[in-house]
C-alpha cells in the first residue's frame, strides 16, 4: 500500500508505534457501552439545546482534536484513547442522525450503507494488513484502520438500533433487551463454542452500540417517546461521570495494558 503513497505520507502510515489499544478486559466492554450510551444521550442534547448545524460542528471539532491526541502518542494512554472512544461515539451518532433527519434517508437504507461501509474498511483493512485483530495495531497504517472501522461500527450501530425501535416498532427498551441478547450471544459463542476471537470481537463491538444508546433512549427520552423522562443532559452527565471514574482506575492500576507499557 505504502508503494502508492508519497514518501512523506507512506513514512506517517508505516510508521511503527507500541500497540495503542487496551486489553479486551470486563471493564473495556464495561466502559465501552457507557460510551455509546453517553454518545446517544449527548448528541441528542446538543442537537436540542443548539442549531443542530452548530451541534454537527461541534462534535466534529471535538472528534477531530481526539484522533489529533490519538495519533500523537506512540503507546495506549487510557484517558486518551478513551476521550477518543467517546468523542467518535458523539460524532458518529450525529454523523447518522445527519443522514436520517438532515438527508430523509430511512433507517433502513442508512443501516445498510453503513454495513457495507463497514464491509469495505474490513476488506481494505484484510487486503493491506493480512489481520482484523485489534492486538496488531502497532503502526499509523493500522491504525488508520481500526478508528475508520470504530466510527463505521458506530454509525451502523445508531443506524441499526433506530431501525429496531422505531422502524420495526419495537421501542427503546425491547430494542436494548435484543441488542443485549446479541453481544451475549457473541460472547458466548467465543467462551464456550471457541467460535473465531476476531469475528466476535467485532460482531459485540458493533451489539454495543445499539445496546448502549438504545438503553440511553429508553432513558433519557420523554415518555411520549418511549422513554421514561430522566432527560437526556442529565443522563449524559451521569454517564460522563462514570467514564471518567473507570478511566481513572485503569490509569491508576493499568490492569488493562499486558506488558506495562
Amino acid at each position: 500500500m505504502t508503494l502508492f503513497l508519497p514518501k512523506p505520507l507512506s513514512q506517517f502510515f508505516s510508521k511503527a508505534t507500541l500497540r495503542k489499544v487496551p486489553e479486551v478486559i470486563v471493564i473495556f466492554w464495561l466502559i465501552k457501552l457507557l460510551t455509546t450510551a453517553m454518545g446517544e444521550s449527548t448528541s441528542d442534547f446538543l442537537v436540542h439545546v443548539l442549531d443542530p448545524v452548530i451541534a454537527v460542528a461541534i462534535g466534529a471539532i471535538g472528534f477531530a482534536i481526539a484522533i489529533v491526541l490519538q495519533f500523537s502518542v506512540r503507546k495506549y494512554v487510557a484517558w486518551i484513547y478513551w476521550f477518543t472512544v467517546t468523542m467518535v461515539a458523539i460524532f458518529g451518532t450525529m454523523a447518522a442522525d445527519v443522514i436520517h433527519i438532515g438527508l430523509g434517508v430511512p433507517y433502513l437504507y442508512s443501516t445498510i450503507f453503513f454495513l457495507i461501509a463497514l464491509g469495505i474498511i474490513f476488506i481494505l483493512w484484510y487486503a493491506s494488513e493480512k489481520t482484523l485483530s485489534i492486538h496488531s495495531i502497532t503502526n499509523r497504517r493500522r491504525e488508520c484502520f481500526y478508528w475508520a472501522t470504530v466510527l463505521a461500527t458506530f454509525a451502523l450501530g445508531t443506524a441499526a438500533g433506530d431501525m429496531t425501535a422505531t422502524t420495526l416498532g419495537l421501542g427503546y427498551l425491547d430494542s436494548g433487551i435484543l441488542f443485549a441478547a446479541l453481544f451475549l450471544l457473541a460472547a458466548v459463542a467465543w467462551k464456550f463454542f471457541k467460535f473465531n476471537a476476531i469475528i466476535t470481537f467485532w460482531f459485540a463491538y458493533i451489539m454495543t452500540r445499539p445496546f448502549g444508546a438504545s438503553f440511553a433512549d429508553w432513558f433519557g427520552r420523554t415518555s411520549d417517546l418511549g422513554g421514561v423522562g430522566f432527560g437526556t443532559g442529565k443522563t449524559s452527565i451521569v454517564l460522563g461521570i462514570l467514564i471518567v471514574i473507570f478511566v481513572i482506575y485503569l490509569t491508576v492500576t493499568k490492569k488493562d495494558i499486558k506488558d506495562k507499557q
